[in-house]
């Protein structure tokens, strides 16, 4: 137990380390300073610029900037929609895979495309390489990228500066932080034996004398970016269970830092950007904590174990099913609270065969989106939470809402209840109908209180933009496809939109100097209330279903 949670300890203290590193170097990137990197990037850079015409980059208001956002977004999503109709003919098909369906198509390239990466599929019996480099690969990178230029675009709002051109920032996004953290880490992968290799499936004669074929693939590249840009999507069906995707506990300790540093990091970007490295601090060690206590509480339920098992077993032991041994109970806690907290969704052990406690908190990790948040959208959630809270203390206590010395009127207020209002909506109402009808559109494998949370967990991991499921859900439907489909596009672009709008109104306020009735925002008071208000919202909007799901569950369990 010991070691367990040393490794759980250890993987917590490199992020501390190396979260403040990142997160300064994003900010040199978009404050246009110097970076190591220069000499060798501008050129390959300035050649994009020419390529694409854009050599004349000018600043955007928010309505352009979240135009460009959708409209690129919709080129790439039907390049790729194309291509999975077409893979059949297309190169790198060494298993000659046909064409999937239209409507699992059509949800695989809106998954892809909003950074979700949810799979109704297994990879290695859907798509051919042709389509998973160069089609989800490439989208990885770009809705990754993506995400990191709202976030940047709404910290320049907030701090008073110009939103700036999203397809510099686009490209930034994926030349100077993407790009070159995922080449060092897939070389990393590739030694510690993740395979990269375009041969088909390796065949073997088993003892039996029986034939198996092994699929294998250009998965080390692939993996790289899956975790790094909070992607998740999997090459093959079982993700980073897989031994090919991660082989031992070096890349499961590279995959688990890779998901969160981002995220992490950028909560010390706005620090630079707004100049007050104490205020960043003390927000991330706010979330810190919070998701300390999350992989706590997960942790421990998993190592109890199953109390029904236990009592067949005649002693206490921890809860092994759905888990990867080498990996151990520990590690999957931990890659389990961190992967839907970041919104990665990538997994190393089955979400479904967690304990209920596992099951409350991967839930409310979505339901939230702050701990650490999706890439880039996630900690433009966690300035939306900060704003309500200035909001609300300054009614309490009769002082100026004001952030970064300017003023929090109904328009921001207005912007960012939508922003929050979204996801329940994108979850709750398609839940309803789906558990309305559960003999005809569910799919659900497990009865009960646990197959509420199936059906729930889905649609809060597609609207979260996440991708992970409770696995067992027969999620290959018409219906599943399309209705995830509206949770994907709602929770990703209505957000984005909206974010955007708010820091482009917040740019736009003339800073008012501070005063004795200024609210300081920087305190630790301040922070804790902003701790209670995230956790309060959270509580009073998915309370209900949490009751009906994972608690009504353990609740059933400590009744034998």
């Amino acid at each position: 137990m010991s070691a367990s949670f040393l490794q759980i300890a250890l993987i917590l203290g490199i992020l501390v380390v190396l979260a403040p590193i990142l997160g300064s170097h994003i900010a040199r990137v978009f404050l246009g300073k110097q970076t190591w990197l220069d000499s060798i990037i501008f050129p390959i850079e300035q050649g994009i610029y020419r390529l694409s015409g854009l050599l004349s980059l000018t600043t955007m208001t928010g309505w352009q900037y979240s135009r460009a956002v959708i409209q690129s977004n919709l080129v790439m999503g039907i390049l790729v929609y194309l291509i999975f109709l077409f893979q059949g003919v297309l190169p790198l098909n060494p298993t000659e895979l046909g064409a999937p369906s239209w409507h699992l198509a059509l949800h695989t390239a809106i998954s892809f495309v909003t950074n979700t990466n949810q799979q109704h599929y297994s990879g290695e019996t859907t798509f051919s390489y042709f389509s998973q480099v160069l089609a989800l690969g490439f989208l990885m990178f770009t809705s990754a990228g993506t995400g990191i230029a709202v976030a940047i675009a709404f910290i320049r709002g907030l701090t008073g500066r110009p939103l700036g051109n999203f397809y510099q920032d686009l490209t930034l996004s994926i030349t100077r932080i993407l790009l070159p953290i995922s080449l060092v880490g897939a070389i990393a992968l590739l030694i510690a034996g993740v395979p990269q290799t375009l041969a088909g499936p390796a065949v073997a004669t088993t003892l039996e004398g029986n034939t198996q074929f092994i699929a294998r693939g250009p998965v080390a590249h692939f993996e790289m970016i899956k975790l790094l840009g909070e992607n998740g999507g999997g090459f093959f069906g079982i993700n980073s269970a897989h031994p090919y995707e991660n082989p031992n506990g070096f890349t499961n300790l590279l995959q688990t830092i890779a998901m969160m540093i981002i995220p992490a990091g950028l909560i010390h970007t706005y620090a630079i950007f707004a100049g007050n490295r104490k205020q960043g601090w003390l927000l991330f060690w706010m979330v810190f904590i919070i998701y300390s206590i999350c992989v706590l509480i997960v942790a421990i339920a998993e190592y109890e174990g199953n109390p029904l098992v236990n009592s067949l077993l005649g002693s206490a032991a921890p809860n092994l099913e759905g888990k990867e041994v080498r990996f151990s109970w520990a590690s999957t806690a931990l890659f389990g609270v961190s992967t839907t907290g970041t919104m990665c969704g990538a997994v190393n052990g089955m979400h479904d065969s967690l304990m209920p406690a596992g099951g409350f908190i991967t839930l409310s990790n979505m339901f939230l989106q702050v701990i650490w948040g999706g890439q880039g959208t996630g900690t433009a959630y966690l300035f939306i939470y900060l704003i309500l809270t200035v909001f609300l203390t300054g009614l309490m206590v009769g002082r100026t809402p004001e952030f970064l010395g300017r003023k929090i009127e109904k328009r921001e207020i207005l912007l960012a209840s939508v922003i929050l209002l979204i996801h329940p909506i994108g979850i709750l109402i398609p839940g309803a109908i789906t558990l309305a009808f559960p003999d005809t559109l569910s799919g659900i494998s497990n009865p009960g209180f646990h197959g509420i949370s199936q059906v729930i967990y889905e649609y809060a991991s597609a609207t979260a933009n996440n991708g992970s499921g409770f696995e067992g859900l027969a999620d290959n439907t018409l219906w599943w496809n399309l209705s995830t489909s509206f949770s994907l596009l709602f929770g990703r672009y209505v957000p984005i939109i909206a974010l955007l709008l708010l820091a482009d109104g917040m740019m736009r306020k003339q800073p008012v100097p501070e005063t004795a009735g200024t609210l300081r925002t920087d305190s630790i008071l301040f922070t804790g209330v902003t701790a209670g208000a995230i956790i309060i919202i959270g509580a009073l909007t998915f309370l209900p279903i949490l009751a009906l799901g994972p608690i009504a569950e353990a609740l059933q369990i400590a009744s034998f």
